[in-house]
């Protein structure tokens, strides 16, 4: 019985780890975005992993556009790409909260590999912006992703009622929240620049975060079927070691 039931304990974490590795490689396929912080009126990171987004063909070139509500960005270096901006000339002047006027503003950042991304790797680009102060609002970022041979337009956006989840293109998307309740939602550039390096340097990897999702789950898997082999051992020994203590203390004849 406890043989059994070590087996169905094993047997059901291994159906576990299955899911969670589906939901591991479900959530690597297609482009995201994952900021540092969302407060508004705040600057924050924003980190783009690039999976595989033309079936076996390397990435060449991503283009992130930015919303309306944003003016501009600062890209974070990453060895394995060079990156300019594209700047657009607005209809009409906008006036920003400090009072100053612009007729300028970033559009787009384009990232152009130095080779092909291998389509079995992934990377990460990371930008720097300053959010609007504009609590409740979902920014997204349309995401052009052109690979040696196609593309992938990462720019579906879901309409009202329908489930984002459902999308086969999401645009990488954030919400805007409230501002941190101590009023210093933004940090000067010398903190951001460094918490940018941090950033790159943690999620610029050759499918790193995912490889140790892997091997998390596979260890962890594995210490149950040898918990239940020992288990197993154990109960097997038990009536053999009572028969042992039984004999030897018998009286001699």
């Amino acid at each position: 019985m406890s043989f059994r039931r070590a087996l169905s304990v094993t047997a059901a974490a291994g159906g576990t780890a299955a899911l969670m590795l589906a939901g591991v490689a479900a959530a690597s396929a297609h482009v995201g975005v994952t900021p540092d912080k969302t407060d508004a009126n705040s600057y924050a990171l924003l980190t783009f992993g690039i999976p595989h987004g033309c079936d076996e063909s390397g990435t060449t070139k991503v283009t992130i556009t930015l919303p309306e509500e944003l003016n501009d960005a600062q890209p974070t270096v990453n060895p394995n790409w060079t990156v300019e901006k594209v700047v657009e000339q607005l209809s009409e002047p906008k006036k920003l909260a400090d009072g100053a006027t612009i007729t300028k503003r970033t559009s787009k950042i384009v990232y152009t590999a130095k080779a092909p991304l291998d389509p079995e790797l992934r990377d990460a680009l990371v930008l720097s912006v300053k959010l609007p102060d504009a609590a409740g609002k979902t920014l997204h970022f349309p995401t052009l992703q052109n690979c040696e041979q196609g593309q992938t337009d990462w720019s579906e956006i879901a309409k009202d009622g329908q489930d984002p989840h459902s999308l086969e293109a999401p645009a990488p998307s954030l919400t805007v929240t409230a501002a941190a309740a101590d009023g210093h939602g933004s940090h000067a550039s010398a903190e951001t620049d460094t918490a940018a390096g941090t950033a790159q340097a943690s999620s610029v990897t050759d499918d790193g975060s995912q490889a140790r999702s892997w091997a998390g789950l596979v260890a962890g898997v594995g210490g149950l079927a040898l918990g239940g082999v020992a288990l197993m051992r154990s109960r097997s020994r038990k009536p053999a070691a009572a028969a042992v203590a039984e004999t030897s203390s018998e009286p001699r004849k």
